[in-house]
């Protein structure tokens, strides 16, 4: 078979021969691969970067995607730390990390969505006690996790949801996704009243914008919540102290290991149906496999690139 290998961490993946792989498990099956997202944890686990990398080379990156089960099912498969990722013509899956699919999805959707989306909806229905008629405010709304935040949130029951970050082209879409306001970092505190922070961002960005909007509440008592779901702009942020005593903060973090694979799977139906129905827009783009040492850098565009065999 043919699959993209990574062997440096300096290089994209190269597309080639690969040994067919075989199940060794007793829920382990060997899967043909329809679509497989490259994201920002793929990317990073491919770059050895994420604290979840197994830091082993070579391997064949990707940790997730749409797949045909030896009985002909369709199914989302989320991949554990191994060396044969889902950038390949077929792989091997543990049944219990996957959920089988309706047979009319778009493969390519789905792929795309699952895990920007998933990385919301697990903070908002697993990590924290969200209500409906909270207000929310998402830092790094133009990214495609983000921008998905926001139509989630507004699913949810937000009742009003706030969009922040740095392209002002694209924040200029997101009213039409749900977003009541959308700000750039520069006007962020006039989200100061809000009752959720899904941060996607972190970084200086997110330092920066901690104090002007504690300090602009109305009622610095009322309860924020920050949740921090993604680094894009930095793994550290020197978070004043006075941010901790002035105001009724808690922070908290989203994504593997603060939560369980069994939350996550949990919640992958559901969120699968939401994509299939049309209630969250996606965008994606199919590219051919043999092409992913071309594409790897790409991120000219707001389409999540798919890879297909």
């Amino acid at each position: 078979m043919h699959a993209a290998v990574l062997t440096s961490y300096d290089a994209p993946p190269v597309y080639g021969e690969h040994p067919e792989p075989v199940a060794r498990g007793e829920r382990e099956m060997v899967v043909d691969v329809l679509a497989a997202p490259l994201h920002h944890l793929a990317r990073a686990k491919a770059s050895g970067a994420h604290y979840s990398a197994s830091g082993v080379l070579p391997l064949v990156p990707g940790v997730d995607g749409v797949v045909r089960d030896p009985a002909g099912r369709l199914r989302y498969a989320v991949l554990d730390d191994t060396a044969l990722g889902t950038f390949a013509e077929r792989t091997v899956i543990d049944a219990r990390r996957s959920v089988v699919l309706p047979d009319h999805v778009d493969p390519v959707r789905i792929a795309a969505a699952m895990n920007p989306g998933m990385s919301s909806w697990v903070a908002l229905r697993r990590r924290i006690t969200f209500h409906e008629g909270q207000r929310v405010l998402v830092l790094g709304a133009t990214g495609s996790a983000g921008r998905m935040a926001v139509q989630i949130a507004k699913q949810f029951g937000a009742a009003q949801v706030i969009a922040a970050g740095r392209d002002t082209a694209r924040l200029k879409e997101l009213p039409a996704l749900g977003a009541d306001r959308a700000l750039t970092f520069d006007e962020i505190a006039a989200a100061a009243d809000v009752d959720v922070v899904l941060d996607f961002v972190w970084g200086a960005p997110a330092a920066g914008t901690m104090l002007p909007i504690l300090t602009a509440r109305t009622d610095r008592s009322a309860p924020l919540t920050w949740v921090q779901i993604g680094s894009i702009a930095g793994a550290s942020a020197a978070v004043p102290s006075v941010a901790l005593r002035s105001a009724r903060l808690q922070i908290v973090g989203s994504g593997i290991g603060s939560l369980s694979p069994r939350d996550f799977i949990a919640e992958l139906p559901e969120l699968a149906a939401a994509v299939t129905e049309g209630a969250i827009d996606v965008q994606a783009r199919a590219v051919p496999l043999a092409r992913i040492a071309q594409t790897w850098n790409d991120t000219r565009s707001g389409e999540r690139l798919v890879f297909v065999p």
